[in-house]
């Protein structure tokens, strides 16, 4: 029940029960960067992401447990953009901070980085967690509010300061890689 380095994985808003959704939409103001959403289609591909190393450090060893504090890079499995924020205003909720997919090729910058908050020693997939933002400080959450076109109805993912269940997030369906087999488990609806 370990989330590991470089498992893929959706991760399910507590509060709105959406997930964690990219795809090459850009925003039309803020950064202009590639929008994050949230989604209730569990099935949507564009849901995975990739736990890697946070950006500038070293590769993390394939199925290396999360240890709760320490700090990760979530990639977008389709466009390979990492999970991304910095202090651009949200689209909508301008008193939240912009969350957005950024990068190349996974290669990106210290915005890319979040630290994993839980309740116990490691990450484990029926726990929920906080992602805080490694630079601002801010916690991965969903503002409630829902977008127009192109992307109808997808919810606006931000950071913010609120410790709620707005920012707790569990894993849901995953392809983990354990450590000690070189194996890996794959957990799909």
């Amino acid at each position: 029940e370990l989330v590991t380095c470089t498992s893929v994985i959706k991760l399910q808003n507590v509060q709105r029960g959406v997930r964690l959704h990219s795809h090459e939409v850009k925003y039309g103001s803020g950064s202009g960067q590639q929008s994050v959403t949230g989604v209730s289609d569990g099935d949507d591909v564009n849901s995975y992401w990739v736990i890697q190393r946070p950006s500038g450090k070293p590769e993390c060893k394939r199925g290396e447990e999360i240890q709760c504090g320490s700090t990760i890079r979530l990639e977008h499995l389709t466009t390979h953009k990492n999970l991304h924020s910095h202090h651009f205003a949200a689209p909508m909720t301008g008193s939240h901070q912009e969350v957005s997919a950024f990068g190349e090729n996974g290669e990106g910058d210290e915005g890319d980085n979040w630290v994993v908050v839980c309740s116990t020693d490691i990450w484990l997939k029926s726990s929920p967690v906080r992602l805080r933002h490694a630079v601002t400080s801010k916690y991965l959450s969903v503002s409630g509010a829902t977008f127009g076109r192109p992307i109808a109805g997808q919810y606006e993912i931000t950071a913010h300061t609120s410790v709620s269940d707005g920012s707790l997030w569990k894993p849901m369906e995953s392809i983990r890689f354990m450590a000690s087999d070189e194996s890996s488990e794959h957990d799909e609806l």
